[in-house]
């Protein structure tokens, strides 16, 4: 294990993506626009995944990337659930182009490097790691025919990455979501800041990729479990923040509620638990960089950093009082992206078993 702390680089790029993110996302701006039809703000994607590079962090510079590692992409994913933003970051930048990257793609990963084209990856966001390949969608005659539910970011993707059963087993194939024979369907998400739908696909022309199909998706379900717990990190962090400057200066009694002893020991209670959750990540985040026990640092970060980040927005929105159970507030923005993280890629529970599993440990 390399160093958890955050290097210059690392602190570089927080600066720059939180400069741009109070600028162009801030909660005021979020809040009007997940009441719309479309929550995602694409101008401030192209600034992050074209301008700033963002979108090609995981990607070889010789496919047009920046040749980083998972470390510098949970710092990017840290700020984003910490604004909530509205972004295809986890579906377009992490969870598609690690199965393109792992299955050996270099076509469309360089797209998506780039910022041209947005992707996604066909499983229900709730599918864990170590799940089993999906079978919803088969290959028939060479084409894809099948349905798969609550695929993250699909509204706004370009590019599909399509796990099927072939003749031969698992496959993954790279389908365009403007081709004849696909239908996209919004479904109404608990989270308002990322959107899920359904994928049906009628007899779809595709690309099939080469690479080992179950490999790579267990690694982009990986990957993606590992990072989001980075996520979930900023939602909590941002939850502690408000919550500790709203007590500091809401007075009751004459004095402000943060000076009451019971608050206090919630609040501290809860720093601790950030601090143990930035551990967690960091060591999910370089064991993903190095490729040293990813299995287990990421089931630890997983299983951890999912609860807290319930527990940080509930915590949250109790301490704001009645502010907090008002719709003008963010602080539900926050109890909806941590509650519906808390489900995605595998939930708290099993990554506790797998973990089980990973150190021997009984049933």
């Amino acid at each position: 294990m390399s160093d958890l702390l955050y290097g210059e680089v690392e602190n570089d790029l927080r600066a720059s993506v939180r400069d741009l993110l109070t600028d162009r996302s801030p909660w005021t701006s979020v809040l009007a626009r997940v009441e719309t039809d479309k929550p995602y703000d694409l101008e401030l994607w192209r600034t992050l995944a074209a301008e700033m590079g963002l979108a090609g962090l995981l990607v070889p510079e010789d496919l047009g990337g920046a040749g980083a590692s998972a470390r510098e992409v949970a710092v990017v994913l840290e700020e984003l659930g910490r604004a909530v933003t509205p972004t295809p970051f986890l579906g377009s930048a992490v969870l598609a182009t690690t199965a393109l990257l792992a299955a050996g793609d270099t076509e469309t990963v360089a797209e998506l490097a780039a910022g041209q084209r947005i992707g996604a990856l066909a499983v229900s966001l709730t599918t864990a790691p170590n799940a089993a390949f999906p079978s919803a969608v088969k290959v028939v005659d060479g084409k894809l025919t099948g349905r798969v539910g609550s695929v993250a970011d699909l509204e706004v993707a370009d590019v599909v990455v399509v796990p099927a059963i072939g003749a031969d087993g698992p496959e993954l194939h790279v389908v365009q979501t403007a081709s004849a024979g696909v239908t996209v369907t919004p479904i109404t998400p608990l989270d308002l800041t990322r959107r899920i739908a359904t994928l049906e696909l009628a007899d779809v022309e595709s690309r099939k990729l080469s690479g080992d199909a179950a490999a790579a998706l267990r690694t982009a379900l990986t990957t993606g479990a590992g990072l989001l717990a980075a996520e979930q990190l900023g939602v909590a962090q941002w939850c502690l923040d408000a919550t500790t400057e709203y007590v500091a200066t809401r007075h009751q009694f004459g004095r402000p509620i943060g000076s009451f002893q019971a608050l206090r020991h919630r609040l501290a209670d809860l720093w601790a638990s950030v601090s143990g959750a930035v551990a967690v990540s960091r060591a999910a985040a370089d064991a993903l960089a190095t490729g040293s026990d990813v299995d287990i640092a990421v089931a630890v970060a997983a299983s951890y950093c999912s609860e807290l980040a319930v527990h940080a927005a509930e915590e949250a929105l109790q301490l704001h009082g009645g502010i907090g159970m008002t719709w003008e507030h963010p602080v539900h923005l926050y109890l909806g992206r941590a509650k519906s993280s808390e489900l995605a890629l595998g939930t708290p529970e099993r990554h506790r078993d797998a973990l089980a599993s990973f150190v021997d440990l009984p049933a």
